[in-house]
């Protein structure tokens, strides 16, 4: 019952849930749980202007869901854990039910 009376940890996991609401945001998620991407390639995958895309990731990473590294002039974005991909995993697989 600790968990339930810490407030910063209840805040932290609402806005995770919050942040992966967005279905673009899920979808960008989905595509790096897959593997690492640059913005470019995530718009064209999921057929969205690269603002678009890049305004979704600056959102996944302030909470720290993706994290990115720059190689050259571009950026490439991944997810910050395997905890994510579980969660994800989790979800899917309880709308299966």
């Amino acid at each position: 019952m600790r968990s339930i009376k810490n407030k910063e940890k209840i805040f932290r996991t609402s806005e995770t849930f919050k942040v992966l609401s967005d279905p673009n945001r899920l979808k960008i998620v989905i595509a790096l749980a897959k593997e690492e991407l640059c913005v470019c390639d995530i718009a064209a995958l999921l057929n969205l202007t690269e603002s678009a895309v890049s305004h979704q990731l600056r959102i996944l990473k302030n909470t720290r869901i993706v994290r990115y590294k720059k190689i050259g002039k571009l950026v490439y974005y991944s997810l910050t854990d395997k905890h994510i991909e579980s969660l994800i995993k989790a979800a899917t697989e309880h709308i299966k039910e």
